[in-house]
């Protein structure tokens, strides 16, 4: 395998020759971006008038090892153990889905809608992007972070002392407790749950399918609202008259959401679509 010299010029041109049968160059250039700012702090104009920057060789294995792992579609996300998300960094690992760019329309439509509501429950937390991200922009509510995972939670930990917030994390199952009745009713439930059909996996790409959790993506064929239904009767409980729910969906069964949602007895019931015009949310009224 070709090293590259230790100056930035070389280490440039080493990531793109690497890479160009794997990644559209677009992808390469955000990828190298991204991996130079988090390791070494370089600059889009350094990139630029910084060409003579040198390496350590600890710093050139990086880089290697990097592309190594990138060949093999590992999402770089997982490579640098960290991703942003909502001007946060958080801490990220096979056990977490990879926080997205749609996920943060979600929150940006719940902090907009909800700017001074008291008590916030995000079911299927993640690595805690959603509830953090809400928790940072609203320090006076009580935010509950919960998810079934434990080794997802452990990121939650890691990732409220990382970004100095505190929330409420506990293990949760919402299949299980859908018909929970909590001590007190709350104002806002969100939830971004497994929404993908199995029968779409031959339609994902392979660092999607290779190296993020299953059990945060995927739900049977046979009833692929599961996790709505769920979430919609916990919903139905525990929310205080006037509460909002806030979900992210499947581009394919915003449809079938809503009506679920109307069905359970929610009102105002909307799709919202995301930066790309594709139905990505659904919001209602208790």
């Amino acid at each position: 395998m070709k090293i590259p010299q230790n100056n930035l010029e070389s280490v440039i041109a080493y990531f793109n020759s690497q890479l160009a049968d794997f990644y559209a160059d677009s992808e390469i250039q955000s990828m190298l971006s991204i991996l130079l700012a988090h390791y070494f702090k370089i600059s889009r104009t350094d990139m630029i008038l910084n060409l003579n920057h040198l390496f350590s060789e600890s710093d050139l294995l990086k880089v290697i090892h990097a592309v190594k792992r990138l060949k093999e579609k590992e999402p770089l996300a997982y490579i640098l153990g960290e991703w942003e998300f909502y001007g946060l960094s958080f801490k990220v690992n096979e056990n977490t889905l990879i926080p997205r760019p749609e996920t943060e329309e979600l929150v940006s439509l719940i902090l907009t809608e909800n700017p001074h509501t008291k008590s916030i429950i995000d079911i299927g937390t993640g690595s805690g992007c959603i509830a953090l991200s809400l928790k940072s922009e609203l320090p006076n509510t009580t935010i509950f972070a919960w998810d079934i995972s434990e080794k997802a939670l452990e990121k939650v930990k890691e990732n409220a002392l990382l970004n100095q917030l505190e929330v409420e994390i506990e293990q949760f199952d919402i299949l299980t407790n859908r018909n929970t009745e909590l001590s007190h009713k709350v104002d806002v439930i969100v939830s971004n749950p497994p929404y993908i059909p199995e029968q779409e996996k031959q339609l994902m790409h392979d660092n999607v399918l290779n190296f993020e959790p299953h059990l945060a993506l995927f739900i049977a064929d046979s009833n692929p609202l599961l996790f709505y239904d769920a979430i919609a009767d916990f919903s139905k409980i525990n929310l205080k008259i006037g509460g909002k729910l806030y979900v992210e969906i499947n581009e394919n069964y915003g449809k079938e959401t809503q009506q679920l949602l109307i069905d359970k007895g929610f009102k105002n019931v909307v799709i919202v679509k995301d930066i790309n015009e594709k139905d990505r949310m659904v919001k209602c009224i208790n």
